[in-house]
């Protein structure tokens, strides 16, 4: 149980160290009158803009993977395949 919350814990830190980088997350603060205010502000336009991003980068690594998969290469089209017949034991 204690590797499981440690592993949330890294989980998260990374998460908000990610959103902070990319300009998810603002934290500002003001100071007046003996007083401090801290705001923490999310910019959801922006997560789902990135979201969108990756989306289109994984189906277009996909659809290259696709591609390169189905086009044969030469060596494949010049190439017969053979069938091994097992070895049988003389005994």
């Amino acid at each position: 149980m204690k590797r499981f919350v440690i592993f949330l814990v890294l989980v998260v830190a990374c998460i908000a160290g990610l959103g902070f980088y990319r300009g998810w997350f603002n934290v500002t603060s003001d100071s007046g009158d003996d007083k401090r205010n801290v705001t923490f502000t999310a910019d959801p336009t922006k997560i789902k803009e990135d979201e969108k991003q990756v989306v289109e980068k994984v189906q277009n690594l996909g659809h290259k993977a696709k591609d390169k998969v189905a086009a044969p290469t030469e060596k494949t089209k010049d190439q017969t395949a053979r069938t091994v017949k097992p070895a049988q034991s003389q005994e």
